[in-house]
């Protein structure tokens, strides 16, 4: 494996998935967190179509695969798309950020409670303990939720779960369809797109004021964040493994708490990176990685 070829699409995706926080943050200037959502998922889905139709890659055909994939988009698009920015319109990126590290954890209690003739191993529960110890540290549990939104923090949880619900869904029902991935990936996005577009005609934008840096931010989030993204993910799981392409994950946290504190001037305190490491911590504990053995 030449690790030089997987690394740039590795450090591409964890910096625009960690920036996705922040481009949500600006896209809601001027977009509801409907017409973020629907935003991201119409740019995402034009430009993952017109990869597969450069490289001639034909989209699904039989209506249970596109129901499958449409019930994948509302579980890592639709839904988490407007709970994530219906979030952000309460608590900081910084915060959004670090809970949807969280996933790896979610997915988890997900495959333990749908897969119950699989006992859970000890190393998956310390995982579990000491992510949920980092969610509650990271919220300052004990002042209640600190200063944090309850109605945010309900909204951020919802989107994770879905994102713990999706990924074994995926694997159990498209996974097995043996098709390219970017006609997965197409399809999915554009069943998202679509199931958002009459609410984003009801309600989409916020206000007709368009600064260059919030568009932009769309945009990024949009074609590289729901579009390229997956093309990049694909070819890190093809080149490295899904093991390596999972760790993904500790990259965009990192990124989205920088981003946030550095150009938006949010403010951090002492629980949240602390929490948030003990959530990576947790995450990276419960998939095995500290108690595989060196080959």
């Amino acid at each position: 494996m030449n690790r030089k070829s997987w690394v740039p699409s590795y450090i591409a995706l964890g910096l625009v998935w960690g920036c996705s926080f922040i481009f949500i943050k600006l896209g809601l200037e001027f977009l509801t967190p409907i017409g973020v959502a629907f935003g991201r998922c119409a740019l995402g889905a034009v430009s993952l179509l017109i990869i597969a139709k450069v490289r001639k890659i034909p989209l699904p055909r039989e209506r249970s695969v596109w129901f499958k994939l449409w019930v994948v988009s509302l579980l890592l698009n639709v839904i988490p798309g407007v709970a994530f920015a219906f979030a952000e319109v309460r608590v900081s990126s910084i915060l959004a950020g670090i809970i949807n590290a969280a996933t790896p954890l979610m997915t988890l209690i997900v495959i333990l409670i749908a897969f119950r003739e699989e006992r859970p191993k000890l190393y998956q529960l310390v995982g579990l303990l000491l992510g949920g110890v980092g969610v509650m540290t990271v919220l300052g549990i004990w002042n209640g939720i600190g200063h944090n939104s309850t109605v945010g923090i309900i909204a951020l949880l919802i989107a994770v779960s879905c994102y713990g619900v999706a990924f074994p869904y995926a694997r159990k029902y498209v996974s097995p369809l043996g098709m390219k991935s970017e006609a997965l990936a197409a399809a999915q996005i554009t069943t998202g797109a679509l199931t958002l577009l009459p609410f984003y005609l009801i309600d989409g934008v916020a206000k007709d004021y368009y600064r260059p840096g919030p568009v932009f931010a769309m945009l990024a989030l949009g074609i590289l964040g729901t579009g390229y993204a997956y093309i990049w993910n694909f070819s890190i799981i093809s080149l490295a493994g899904s093991s390596v392409a999972s760790t993904v994950t500790y990259m965009a946290t990192i990124v989205a708490v920088f981003v946030g504190w550095i150009f938006l001037g949010e403010s951090i305190s002492w629980n949240q990176p602390v929490g948030g490491l003990l959530v990576l911590i947790g995450a990276a504990a419960s998939q095995g990685r500290f108690t595989r053995k060196r080959g």
